[in-house]
């Protein structure tokens, strides 16, 4: 029995990126939302570096995008394996590049938006029970040796790997582990790599390092002929000496600070709701290391989330529109956990044949650029788009570019992703789009800058999360609204 009761909009598990950007977009958007942390006090545990260029437009959405950058190190070309090198300066994006920062990073800009947006973070609170009918969900949760029952019309769950929703859900979590015996180091080094991400693997086996931007070097190899368990001490010569048979040297590495051994999971659960309870981030599906894509896969499924939560709360749209975070996230995590899968197995190549196909690939993509520009925007996450009706425009469903836009009054958005800082969707067109205005606490309108081509006639809706809803070449007023409608739900009174 809890001692005591909490009344939220929706309560997020976990406080690491996923749950800390879901948590602002809801708080921003004028929701009650509670975040409910296992962890007493912030984590030190840094486990990405990689911020990709859609996980970029989405921070830039909020606000958060020239911030961040300024932490890290932008990085516009990669070099894999020794000879393969992706570019991704051609990026059709603001952000051609990953940038290189640690995940700490992050968490602090989404926290601070998210406290400073109302949401209430409480740390120290584990989860020990969940209850849902069809009004709300209640989770029972222990602080401070006192049980409170923490109510919400939805709940999320966003608690990583070994998630406590997902196991009171009772909804599986299938898969395998990749790769065991991975081991971790946070270095020094007396040399600095000449590249910012250096990545390698020869028959001994695999490494990566990467800079934290303070002198430290997150260090991670693995080792064809050490495999231990998790438990097994590591020591700071095993790390360099696997490090200097993958790159030939070990840029003086010394003054280990953490060093540990773990294991890295395939797993991805077979649905991302139940009921009024979703799954998000490391929760819903982890990955290998390959590719820098948990994080931001985890991001991306928030900013995806968020949008359709603050409608059903609002009353604004169906409950369906809840089921197409099922749809148009589950297919992203699968298509994520195959890439970086068969990115990993390539790096651990045992075989000879498969070494030969590692190489040849390596040596076909140095070729064929197309090939490694498609490789870029899978990676980037700015090649993926979500479901439409096969009557639907060309745009639907796609990622809408950052567009510019017409600046007819001071201090209204020049770009799109600034528009979408609103939390609402946005209209753009090229004509006066008062037909709008009954959906005004929903949407705001804009027009292109020079539109030109099929752009001068195109009338687009793009939601909060940078996708199209919809988009028409010269639609009537009774179209536009009742595109509204259909996205948006009916307008205010």
């Amino acid at each position: 029995m809890a001692d005591d009761w909490v009344e939220s909009d929706v309560v997020v598990v976990g406080a690491g990126p996923t749950g800390l950007l879901l948590a602002g977009d809801l708080a921003v958007a004028g929701l009650r939302v509670t975040v409910l942390e296992k962890r007493g006090t912030e984590s030190d545990l840094t486990r990405a570096f990689a911020v990709h260029a859609r996980t970029l437009e989405q921070l830039d959405a909020r606000g958060l995008a020239d911030e961040l950058i300024a932490t890290g190190t932008p990085v516009s070309s990669l070099r894999l394996f020794g000879r393969l090198r992706v570019e991704l300066g051609s990026l059709p994006s603001r952000f051609p590049f990953v940038l290189i920062t640690p995940q700490s990073h992050t968490e602090r800009l989404l926290q601070e938006r998210a406290v400073k947006a109302g949401a209430t973070i409480v740390r120290g609170a584990e989860v020990l029970n969940l209850r849902q009918d069809p009004s709300g969900v209640r989770l029972q949760a222990r602080r401070d040796g006192r049980v409170v029952e923490y109510r919400g019309r939805y709940a999320v769950g966003a608690d990583g790997v070994h998630s406590t929703v997902r196991d009171l859900l009772g909804i599986p979590f299938p898969g395998e582990s990749v790769v065991e015996s991975l081991v971790l180091a946070d270095v020094r080094l007396a040399h600095a790599p000449e590249e910012v991400l250096t990545v390698g693997a020869t028959e001994a086996g695999f490494a990566f390092m990467v800079p934290f931007g303070d002198g430290w070097y997150r260090v991670i190899a693995w080792d064809r002929a050490r495999q231990l368990p998790d438990s097994a001490p590591v020591e700071l010569g095993e790390v360099a000496a696997l490090t200097r048979s993958v790159f030939g040297v070990d840029h003086g590495m010394h003054d280990a600070r953490w060093l540990s051994r773990f294991h890295s999971d395939e797993r991805q659960v077979p649905t991302y709701r139940s009921g009024r309870v979703f799954l998000a981030g490391d929760a819903a599906h982890c990955h290998s290391p390959a590719g820098g894509q948990g994080m931001n896969t985890g991001l991306q499924d928030a900013a995806n989330l968020s949008w359709k939560l603050v409608a059903a709360v609002r009353g604004w749209a169906p409950d369906a529109l809840l089921d197409t975070y099922q749809t148009e996230r589950h297919p992203v995590g699968r298509a994520v956990l195959r890439s970086s899968g068969a990115l990993i197995r390539v790096a651990l190549a045992q075989s000879v044949p498969t070494r030969a196909l590692r190489a040849g690939l390596t040596a076909a993509a140095e070729r064929l650029g197309p090939l490694t520009r498609l490789g870029a925007k899978a990676v980037s996450g700015i090649g993926f788009s979500y479901p439409s009706a096969p009557e639907s425009h060309p745009l639907t469903g796609r990622r809408i570019p950052d567009l510019r836009l017409a600046v007819d009054e001071p201090g209204r958005p020049g770009r799109l992703y600034e528009a979408l800082r609103s939390g609402r969707a946005v209209l753009v067109g090229p004509d006066e789009l008062s037909v709008a205005d009954p959906w005004a606490d929903r949407v705001v309108t804009a027009a292109p800058e020079n539109p030109h081509g099929k752009l001068r006639e195109t009338v687009l809706l793009v939601r909060p999360d940078g996708y199209a809803a919809w988009a028409a070449v010269d639609p009537s007023r009774a179209e536009i609204r009742a595109a509204l409608t259909r996205a948006l739900g009916r307008p205010a009174d």
